[in-house]
């Protein structure tokens, strides 16, 4: 096993991290292997010096042409990589630490509007409708198709009323779900568990749903099967979510941007903040590490700011006159 085979292995038995993160972290890896042109594990190792990773960061900006946000994931790749290869004995120093990072312009967070969510959420009501669920007679055509639309109907309607991230939504198993409580655990990043509250139309929204999967014919779901699943009763995979998401939210008119799960998700977090929820318990709910990163929300309360302002402040009600 290389070094970096090593590592990978690591970051998946003990971190955690997802397969699509390991394959990632295991592609930048490779490329900077390539950069050095090391031929074995000790050169690799060698030439992990500040020098070299400033020279590999200048092609990856001057010669790849690629932003700084994805150079500093290089970097921040290479950082873990040294510090694994610290804890083995085999790297004195974390090298990356000493390389200055590019300058990223902040990005501030998309969202979508809540009149366009509920735009949409009015279009589809009828597919998640119980009198919709009396039309599904098994697994003909019609029955199929009156499926795929509550399936899809219910993806938005999870992420955009939890907030979870689309690798949480396709590892939900029915178990997950408290109806009596009204709550779902959520696996999170690093196996982290947490427990979410659900409002009563989106358990009532579940519960008709897993109705519809037995009435297509894929038999009763047990606690440890996956909650959502495909026309064919398979789990769901990150491609067919973001297939749905952009075909559902493609039929408002008033979104216009990107269409993801990200996006929903950033489009609960300013909800939630715009109607006042601290922003501890939105970081709680969305499974945040820090405070910091839930703080990138605040940017959208500035629109509501400025019409408190304007309403209240005397010289914002004069225009800045002096006087009434």
């Amino acid at each position: 096993m290389s070094v970096i085979e090593g590592y990978i292995a690591y970051i998946g038995s003990v971190r955690r991290y997802s397969d699509r993160t390991r394959t990632l972290y295991s592609e930048v890896l490779e490329r900077f292997r390539g950069f050095t042109q090391a031929a074995s594990d000790e050169d690799l190792i060698a030439s992990l010096k500040p020098s070299l990773i400033r020279s590999y960061e200048v092609f990856l900006l001057d010669d790849q042409d690629l932003d700084p946000r994805t150079v500093n994931l290089h970097l921040s790749v290479l950082s873990g990589f040294c510090r694994w290869l610290m804890k083995e004995g085999r790297l004195e120093a974390d090298p990356v630490r000493t390389v200055p990072r590019p300058k990223m312009e902040k990005r501030l967070p998309q969202f979508y509007r809540l009149e366009s969510m509920n735009e949409y959420f009015s279009s589809t009501e009828a597919d998640a409708s119980e009198e919709n669920l009396d039309l599904i007679m098994g697994s003909d055509k019609v029955s199929l198709g009156l499926y795929s639309r509550r399936l899809n109907r219910l993806i938005i309607s999870m992420l955009y009323s939890t907030g979870i991230r689309r690798a949480e939504l396709v590892g939900l198993k029915v178990g997950d779900v408290d109806f009596s409580r009204g709550t779902m655990r959520v696996h999170g990043k690093g196996d982290k568990m947490r427990e979410i509250p659900l409002v009563p139309s989106l358990c009532k929204e579940i519960s008709l749903y897993l109705q519809s999967v037995e009435l297509t014919g894929k038999g009763k779901r047990s606690a440890d099967d996956p909650l959502l699943v495909t026309e064919k009763g398979t789990k769901l995979y990150p491609v067919f979510v973001d297939r749905v998401i952009k075909s559902e939210l493609g039929q408002v008119g008033s979104i216009t941007g990107r269409k993801s799960p990200h996006v929903l998700r950033h489009s609960l977090a300013t909800e939630l903040l715009n109607e006042g929820a601290d922003l501890n318990s939105i970081k709680e709910l969305l499974g945040h590490s820090s405070l910091a990163a839930t703080q990138v929300y605040t940017h959208n309360s500035v629109e509501k700011l400025k019409k408190v302002y304007f309403n209240a402040h005397p010289r914002a009600k004069s225009g800045g006159k002096n006087g009434d």
